[in-house]
């Protein structure tokens, strides 16, 4: 364990893009033997769309390290944050601190983005994608990347974690991202058994279908508790029946355009059949 605290205690930028890209081409080798969905698209030029925004979010996390490493080196020092209340054991506070910075940063700011209509109007950007495989886990608006991005702030100053583990959440994180976003198949017994603590590959599926009430639930990345104890968790029996996207962007043209995308939360709001923030004058 002190080799992994030590890796990530001094990882240097170029060895966490190797990381997240390294997840991509895993993912995307497994995605082309078992397949969930047979996809009738330009798999590259999809990536390649997807990759743009995976970069914009590399480079607002790395201008917002800056502030992320404060909050780390403050509550240290000082002994705050709630893993700096007593002494723990090394994998209590590995455990703990994973749990906090993974319910704030991950599983609250997506519940947030989907109860605020400004918030959401970025979160489309990810939801519009019509074929969900392992790249779009980082098809996130640079706005997006920016609101998660604080409450990764938000998190660390709450849980006082150390550097190391920071770094091995974030690694963590977009790891299970690229997994339960990954296009692959496994066996409905499999799945179901690691839904009862990670977020499976199925479970995420589900977040991802195009109309409500299912786009609004599994919230979670890393642990499924969130969702099981906020009453957000729905099980679907047959995976194959969901339809990815978003009903209100079910255009390629919309949808699959870079231009397009990064105007949409600028535009005029379009309330989805599931009349989600239906008056247009609504903000919240």
């Amino acid at each position: 364990m002190e080799r992994v605290i030590h890796f990530f205690e001094h990882i240097q930028s170029w060895q966490r893009s190797l990381l997240v890209a390294s997840g991509i081409v895993f993912f995307w080798i497994i995605e082309s033997f078992i397949p969930l969905f047979k996809f009738q698209y330009r798999k590259f030029r999809h990536a390649w769309l997807n990759i743009f925004f995976t970069i914009t979010t590399i480079v607002v996390n790395f201008l917002f390290a800056y502030f992320i490493v404060k909050a780390s080196i403050y509550t240290n020092e000082h002994k705050l944050g709630v893993l700096n209340f007593v002494q723990l054991p090394l994998w209590l506070y590995i455990i703990l601190g994973l749990m906090i910075m993974d319910f704030i940063s991950s599983w609250l700011i997506h519940w947030i983005q989907h109860k605020v209509k400004w918030m959401w109007k970025f979160h489309l950007i990810h939801h519009s994608d019509t074929w969900v495989d392992t790249t779009t886990a980082n098809r996130h608006h640079p706005g997006e990347s920016l609101f998660r991005a604080i409450f990764t702030f938000l998190a660390v100053a709450i849980s006082g974690a150390s550097i190391w583990l920071i770094f091995l959440y974030q690694f963590l994180s977009v790891l299970f991202s690229q997994f339960n976003h990954a296009n692959i198949s496994f066996p409905r017994w499999l799945d179901k058994a690691l839904s009862w603590v990670i977020v499976s590959p199925n479970m995420h599926k589900v977040h991802h279908h195009h109309v409500q009430p299912l786009t609004d639930t599994n919230y979670g990345n890393i642990f499924s508790w969130w969702d099981r104890l906020f009453g957000t968790y729905v099980d679907v029996k047959d995976v194959h029946e969901l339809h990815y996207g978003i009903d209100t962007y079910p255009l390629e043209k919309e949808n699959n355009s870079l231009n397009k995308l990064l105007k949409i939360p600028f535009e005029e709001y379009r309330p989805p059949a599931g009349a989600k923030f239906s008056n247009p004058n609504s903000e919240a």
